[in-house]
């Protein structure tokens, strides 16, 4: 319990001491504040209410003032919050009944008390006891100046709300309900390297497979989980939800409605500037939806909070497509389907110090600065996302050991047929044990990730799946080999040049960047993933505008490269299409 003085102004503990001195039982006192302020069991035990009377006497005592990342990331300020109610309250949202799942410092409680006068109950759940007593403080405080307001009742509980009977609430429920908060900004393998215990049981809750439950895909925000925790328990309620959240968790929470059919209608963000309240540098809005829908919307509305009469954009479902901007889409869909090349991700080694090498006047530099006496015959030159600026890529800055042709090759045979090389591996050890990912669990020595026989074909298409604006290179092989790219590109891979030219000069087509840039959300982490890319029907493309066309294009780049394409190389080029790589479907969105 944090000294009174950080709530309370003295004349509240003046009136409190004077209303409390001489009550000695807890649950006395827990009627006389329930009287105050609305909330129940203000005490849970003697014990909580003796440490009250000591700071009532000494309110100077202790005080704590901890920033928790695992608890709340960013607490929203009171004067968002109240932004948000009064939002709210203009836009029909009138509830008898409010829970906040992880209230934190009770912004958005206290805000709630102020602007929606027809609540009846309102429930809190949190986890950090500090906060709880915070909010306490400060609700009491509230109801000290304020005796003659709208006074609900009030239940805050200190539970970890993934564990906490919310069916309970829900089952239970007649009044109109306000699911409103703000939950944290932070991901569950940001959480585990807290060392955190405020997450849910290690689930794989989005049900992926094979390597995307190990990898990337695994991983999720923890304010993704509560929201759609509190969509599960509560659409089928009457009401609504507003959730401060960031743009990438609102994304997932469209994507995922279409299979989890939550009964939910009239989706919107509101763009709020997180730098200026939280001092965060990342995407945020305010997200609203009604609840009980007998229409389920697969649509989400997009404004901005300090201007909510325009809308921006749209993104969501169109039938069996995961659209990130609908207005955009309309004009580009054409070649929205699917592929006939497998995208791939470049090479994986978590340990660019050991395995990446710059080469200078013939000499190999390791990541220490460490001059390295090795063998050149699994060095390969290495192409990173800031390395595409160019449509043509005739070399590389930087180099990359690569100790495997396929995922889970045995390395022995490098002790053998490279023994600089391997010694070196063997000095470096120690460091390449402390890769955390488990994707490297009860592997051979030294191995990597994202490599196979598509990794050595002499000519890639590569893009950046880092960078805003789709831009293709065409990567040449160097010294007879062909050049590696890290995990932040995603490439197509071809034996001929004259596949990989027209495969280029495709994708740099109008038509690709246009349908791209309605598909992609650009404030997402990597807006081009493969599953983005997967959808470009470069087969559809090609024939629609034929031979001719893209030898114009491919000419234009550099006249060299004319010899290298004819009428017949490009009937071998559109053969190759009748082999689809994989499967028709909704590819996830990441």
């Amino acid at each position: 319990m944090e000294r009174l003085s950080n709530y309370l102004k003295p004349e509240s503990i003046n009136s409190l001491n004077g209303l409390l001195k001489n009550i000695i039982d807890f649950t006395n006192a827990n009627s006389i504040i329930s009287d105050i302020c609305g909330i129940h069991d203000f005490f849970l035990n003697a014990i909580d209410y003796s440490d009250f009377l000591d700071l009532l006497i000494a309110p100077k005592s202790r005080v704590q003032d901890a920033f928790r990342r695992e608890f709340g990331d960013f607490q929203t300020p009171v004067s968002l919050a109240e932004q948000i109610c009064f939002f709210l309250y203009e836009n029909n949202v009138h509830p008898e009944f409010i829970i906040e799942p992880t209230f934190g410092k009770g912004s958005f409680i206290l805000s709630s008390l102020k602007f929606f006068d027809q609540v009846k109950e309102i429930i809190g759940i949190e986890i950090y006891e500090d906060y709880l007593w915070h909010t306490k403080f400060k609700i009491l405080e509230y109801f000290l100046e304020h005796p003659y307001n709208h006074k609900p009742g009030i239940k805050l509980i200190k539970a970890d709300v993934f564990k906490y009977e919310l069916n309970q609430l829900s089952n239970n429920l007649s009044n109109s309900v306000l699911v409103i908060g703000n939950p944290p900004w932070v991901t569950n393998a940001e959480l585990s390297t807290l060392s955190s215990h405020n997450l849910p049981q290690k689930s794989n809750f989005k049900n992926y497979k094979g390597i995307d439950a190990i990898t990337g895909k695994g991983n999720f925000d923890i304010g993704e989980y509560i929201t759609l925790l509190m969509l599960k328990q509560f659409s089928h309620c009457s009401g609504n939800i507003g959730f401060l959240l960031k743009n990438s968790v609102i994304k997932n929470i469209v994507f995922d409605l279409k299979e989890n059919n939550y009964r939910i209608s009239n989706i919107k963000s509101y763009a709020i500037e997180a730098k200026k309240y939280f001092n965060a540098a990342v995407d945020a809005s305010l997200f609203t939806a009604s609840f009980n829908a007998d229409t389920t919307s697969y649509t989400c509305h997009n404004f901005n909070f300090n201007n909510p009469a325009i809308e921006i954009s749209r993104f969501g479902w169109l039938e069996d497509k995961f659209i990130a901007n609908l207005n955009l889409y309309e004009n580009n869909s054409k070649y929205d389907s699917l592929s006939p090349f497998e995208w791939r991700q470049g090479v994986k080694h978590d340990s660019a110090k050991v395995f990446e090498l710059t080469k200078i006047d013939g000499k190999f530099y390791n990541g220490f600065h460490e001059e390295v006496d090795l063998e050149d015959g699994l060095i390969f030159g290495l192409i990173k996302s800031s390395d595409l600026k160019n449509v043509i890529i005739r070399g590389s800055r930087k180099c990359v050991i690569i100790t495997q042709k396929v995922i889970g090759q045995d390395t022995s045979y490098i002790s053998s047929d490279y023994p600089r090389l391997y010694r070196y591996l063997k000095s470096k050890e120690d460091i390449i044990d402390l890769r955390k990912s488990s994707i490297y669990k009860n592997k051979p020595p030294f191995s990597i990730f994202g490599i196979g026989d598509y990794s050595f074909k002499p000519f890639k298409i590569a893009i950046s799946g880092l960078y805003k604006k789709p831009s293709f290179s065409l990567l040449l092989p160097v010294n007879n080999k062909p050049l590696m790219a890290d995990d932040t590109c995603y490439f197509l891979g071809f034996d001929l040049l004259s596949d990989a030219l027209f495969t280029l000069a495709i994708l740099n087509e109008s038509h690709v960047i246009n349908l791209l840039k309605a598909i992609s959300f650009q404030d997402a982490k990597r807006p081009f993933t493969k599953d983005i890319l997967m959808r470009i029907a470069i087969d559809k493309i090609a024939i629609d505008l034929g031979f001719d066309y893209f030898a114009e294009k491919i000419k234009s780049l550099n006249s060299q490269f004319s010899n290298e394409i004819s009428p017949s190389t490009w009937q071998s080029y559109v053969a190759s299409f009748s082999k689809p790589t994989r499967s028709k479907k909704q590819l996830s969105f990441a």
